[in-house]
């Protein structure tokens, strides 16, 4: 039942988060910062009140590894939310995140000295070139759509390239912290919860370099149309709603996906968070008219077919966790 309930979480929270991020994202591109803002205060207070135990609670990894890892966390935030502020469409922004596989392999090869099978370098070559084809393509959108004047043009796509490379750092310093997390899980434990509740509250004090933005975006916000909130009836700044509703959704993502990793094996939460990006992916296209060509659906295709190449789906479906877990400890 758990685990149900746990997919059922990740689907309504990650889809409906991508929903809400890509509204505020349509009439404020430049809001990332309050949004990121948003998501780490709201994390934070809840960790403090029931992780940290109203900081009574000593952590069981010391704060100098949480200090690094922190850093790290902060950085991929801002800068994936930023992102969408540099010409990045919604799609696109998906599908790049949809990397991480890549990412991940190649520190693993360079940091951790692993070997994989000729499978997953193929594998992960679709993935690359899923994602190489929809980049290339998008690239093409972007100066075709600027193209009445040329400085303009070159302006869009230098936003956009900065926007690529925003991204592409993010993707890598994501997969660092997934292995530096990795090696602090084997020296001290698992320690989910509150790993989450540190990784949001130590960068508070960092949104002060960032105050004059979120203050700009406040004001912004404030100005929206009013909107009369559902059941409720209570009338509110319309923006306020959308980050108020990607803020609780986003939580309900990561409790999902939390929930997933204590009751499943990694390749179902890998699964899972595939499918629900696809279908996030699918949903923006189509709600949202975003601009989506043939190119776009085969580069797509290759990056969800990889994806399940490389988790290797259909030789597990049928192992258990226990099963699954004994074979890890093997490799």
């Amino acid at each position: 039942m758990r685990p149900a309930f746990a997919v059922g979480l990740v689907f309504a929270g990650c889809c409906s988060n991508v929903i809400f991020l890509e509204l505020l994202a349509r009439k404020h591109p430049g809001c990332g910062n309050i949004v990121t803002f948003a998501q780490f205060l709201f994390i934070a207070v809840e960790g403090f009140l029931f992780e940290a135990d109203l900081g009574r609670k000593p952590p069981a990894i010391p704060l100098r590894y949480y200090a690094i890892m922190v850093t790290m966390f902060f950085t991929v935030s801002v800068m994936n939310n930023y992102a969408l502020n540099l010409n990045i469409a919604m799609p696109l922004h998906m599908i790049f995140r949809s990397g991480s596989l890549i990412a991940n392999m190649i520190l693993g090869i360079i940091i951790l000295k692993k070997r994989y099978s000729m499978f997953k370098y193929t594998s992960i070559a679709l993935v690359s070139a899923g994602i190489f084809i929809c980049t290339f393509m998008s690239a093409k959108q972007v100066t075709s759509q600027s193209s009445l004047n040329e400085k303009d043009g070159f302006q869009a796509f230098a936003r956009w390239l900065l926007g690529i490379g925003a991204l592409t750092f993010a993707l890598l310093m994501s997969a660092r912290m997934g292995i530096f997390q990795e090696t602090l899980y084997k020296q001290f434990g698992k320690h989910s919860k509150e790993a989450l509740f540190y990784n949001h509250a130590l960068p508070l004090p960092g949104f002060i370099f960032l105050a004059s933005d979120i203050y700009d975006h406040v004001v912004l916000f404030n100005k929206s149309e009013l909107y009369q909130v559902p059941v409720i009836s209570v009338a509110m700044p319309i923006m306020w709603f959308y980050l108020l509703m990607n803020v609780v959704t986003q939580y309900v993502c990561i409790r999902g996906v939390f929930i997933l990793t204590t009751e499943c094996t990694s390749l179902t939460v890998t699964l899972v968070v595939t499918l629900r990006k696809f279908v996030s992916l699918i949903f923006s296209i189509l709600y949202f008219q975003n601009p989506f060509t043939l190119w776009h659906c085969l580069g797509t295709l290759f990056v969800f077919i990889g994806t399940l190449m490389y988790t290797e789906v259909w030789k597990n479906l049928g192992t258990t966790k226990s099963q699954l877990q004994k074979a890890d400890k093997k490799d």
